[in-house]
């Protein structure tokens, strides 16, 4: 019963995926697929790959890794069948010299074979158990895509990636929070317990209304703002390293991959 349960889950990911690749969808990801890990995406040329693979091993917080390709490979078997990665993501960001040079919807025009595919893991995948714990996640209750801000945080460098970390946010009761602390840190794959609830400042975020990435949400009386490493530290090392061309996601619109969110998390 479990096993039907997975193949139809996975069957599901696999016709957005499908979707996507069509281009019927070209929506955010959050809510989709419960059970289901998401990932971010980070594509390099092959020669920045070693630097960006000891980038995320330093900062695994921001940077955890799901799965990386082959050199010139768009597929990513690891992290779910027949996944393309040139057309299975709604939207992705392309970079040339550090600076965004356009938003597509596929890759078609722009793969090449000297490129490196890493899937980072992402927050949507350790919400499923604060819902299951019936702490509410503001972002999915509004339908729009979670609130992330650049900080002061710096992350360890490694060759050309400095950069500070990013961080998403949902606002919940200092109670809420101590749970959701206990919860998440059972998931280091997926960035694992909060880094920060309270004073945004502390942490160098000027205006919470007002998120660098995704959609402002509402903070209800009561709440505070509690703050998780974010996956687009991986995008924005990218960007930061002005590398020749680069290749992100765009915030919200993941790869949903045929991950078990449970086989990530530590028992």
């Amino acid at each position: 019963m479990v096993e039907n349960s997975i193949q139809l889950l996975r069957a599901e990911a696999k016709r957005i995926r499908l979707d996507m690749r069509s281009g019927a969808y070209d929506g955010q990801t959050s809510g989709m697929t419960p059970g289901l890990a998401q990932a971010n995406l980070a594509i390099m040329p092959k020669e920045y790959a070693g630097d960006f693979l000891r980038f995320c091993n330093s900062n695994r917080k921001p940077c955890p890794i799901l799965g990386v390709s082959d050199v010139g490979d768009p597929m990513l078997p690891m992290c779910g069948d027949d996944i393309d990665i040139r057309t299975d993501v709604s939207r992705y960001w392309l970079y040339e010299n550090g600076e965004p040079v356009g938003e597509v919807t596929d890759l078609k025009d722009h793969w090449r074979d000297d490129l490196v595919t890493f899937a980072v893991g992402c927050s949507y995948s350790f919400e499923e158990a604060l819902i299951n714990a019936e702490i509410p996640i503001r972002n999915i209750e509004m339908g729009v895509t979670v609130s992330m801000w650049n900080t002061n945080i710096q992350c360890e460098g490694a060759g050309p990636f400095q950069t500070p970390m990013v961080v998403s946010m949902r606002p919940m009761t200092p109670a809420q929070a101590i749970r959701a602390i206990q919860i998440c840190s059972r998931f280091p794959d997926v960035h694992g317990a909060p880094i920060h609830f309270g004073d945004p400042a502390a942490i160098g975020i000027e205006d919470i209304t007002k998120p660098d990435y995704g959609d402002a949400v509402e903070i209800y009386p009561g709440e505070v703002p509690v703050f998780w490493a974010c996956g687009v530290t991986a995008q924005r090392a990218v960007a930061g390293a002005k590398i020749p061309f680069g290749i992100g996601h765009k915030p919200g619109h993941m790869l949903i991959t045929d991950q078990l969110n449970s086989q990530l998390a530590v028992l």
